[in-house]
């Protein structure tokens, strides 16, 4: 029997809900199936017998309390655990997870029947990590949500396996379940004094052993081009084709500063929508880079692209609005890296070599970090994230539960 019995048919109920993010909703959350599935949850906290369940009207996120059970744990910090309910902007209507057991790390895996979608060794290498582990992925028509049910799932299951085990001492713990990560507004409102921890994790990494205290600064930029549509027989020194415009503004990028081309602390521009028409065309960039000075840099020449580009024009046609996202929690973190080294602790424990590096990311922890809690990121097993190819392996899971318990532990010592 598993050591967390409720830990993968947990996982497999709450993937089959869909709770897509919409960043063009005005509403918090940004979606009604988030409502309804943080409702759910807060219905299962309360199930479990945490306390203090309430769902913050400001920020969307539940939030509960397991109280301590030292004699005395006036000098025991209170650790929050956190993840988020929403999925990317990818299909997850009907998500149908399938289960590999005892995957041999060699073998294609054949997400549809037809065999239009399959997970290789060679064009995902990584499956080799995972010999002997069972998997569970898609059926290729949807992402499947393990960013981030499987945190979800992970910090549920750790807080019934401690009422379940009075025996195992700890301080007081946090638990916060909230919206819209992914469209990186879900923090915006995340009330620290509320939730009331001293130290906190989100837990909502990939791959076994993932310790991240350091993510990209972000930005968005929304640019409006305006054109001047006129008949195309007569529109000489007249016509503005604002799809051209929108051209012109990319091609002024430095052209090898893309994801596509950049690893490690490498920054970059994303184009990643694109519409219009001769008349108006709409572009969106995130900016991303790890080091402060370089991202304002990267900020400010897109302003200086607009600028020009309306210069040349002789009127205001290149209308930009840019906005800061989140910074590089390592801003914060490395003042104290309690939080990390603990973290550390527990993974070493529990013989997981910590995986420590710069994510090429962020989490709802580098707005929760700059609020005044340290939050850095633990691993919660998902592999692929965002599309069709997405999987995480059930032994990594239960692991992320372990390393959960092992940062209560050694907080109560």
């Amino acid at each position: 029997m598993a050591k967390y019995e409720n830990l993968v048919t947990r996982f497999l109920k709450y993937v089959k809900t869909e709770t897509r993010s919409n960043e063009d909703s005005t509403t918090i959350p940004s979606t009604q199936t988030q409502v309804e599935f943080i409702k759910e949850l807060a219905n299962e906290l309360k199930g479990l017998g945490l306390q203090n369940v309430h769902i913050s009207d400001e920020s969307g996120y539940v939030f509960a309390t397991l109280p301590s059970n030292l004699e005395d744990d006036a000098n025991t910090k209170v650790v929050g655990f956190i993840s988020h309910v929403d999925t990317a902007d990818f299909n997850a209507h009907n998500v149908q997870p399938q289960i590999v057991e005892n995957y041999d790390g060699e073998s294609d895996i054949k997400l549809d029947e037809a065999g239009n979608f399959v997970l290789t060794t060679a064009e995902f290498p990584n499956l080799k990590n995972y010999k002997g582990h069972d998997l569970i992925t898609t059926d290729g028509s949807t992402l499947l949500g393990a960013d981030d049910k499987s945190g979800v799932a992970e910090i549920m299951s750790a807080m019934e396996y401690l009422q379940a085990h009075p025996e195992i001492k700890h301080g007081e713990i946090k638990v916060g379940f909230g919206p819209d990560e992914e469209i990186g507004t879900g923090a915006d409102n995340f009330n620290v004094e509320d939730f009331g921890a001293d130290i906190a994790y989100t837990v909502d990494g990939g791959p076994l052993g993932e310790l991240e205290y350091e993510t990209f600064n972000a930005a968005q930029a929304k640019l409006t081009f305006k054109g001047k549509d006129v008949h195309t027989g007569t529109a000489k020194n007249v016509m503005v084709n604002a799809i051209q415009l929108a051209i012109n503004y990319q091609n002024s990028l430095p052209a090898d500063e893309v994801p596509e081309k950049t690893e490690g602390r490498e920054g970059f521009f994303h184009l990643f929508k694109f519409d219009g028409s001769v008349e108006e065309a709409h572009t969106t960039y995130i900016i991303r880079d790890h080091d402060r000075k370089h991202f304002e840099e990267r900020k400010q020449l897109m302003l200086d692209i607009a600028e020009r580009m309306n210069t040349e024009l002789g009127e205001e046609r290149v209308v930009i609005d840019l906005q800061d996202q989140y910074y590089n929690m390592r801003e914060v973190l490395e003042k104290d890296m309690t939080a990390v080294d603990i973290a550390k602790e527990a993974m070493e424990d529990l013989g997981i070599t910590p995986e420590i590096y710069p994510v090429r990311g962020g989490t709802d922890g580098s707005k929760i970090s700059f609020m005044g809690l340290p939050t850095p990121n633990l691993f919660a097993g998902g592999e692929n994230m965002h599309g069709r190819y997405e999987y995480v392996s059930t032994q990594v899971m239960e692991k992320a539960t372990d390393v959960i318990l092992e940062i209560v532990k050694l907080l109560a010592k």
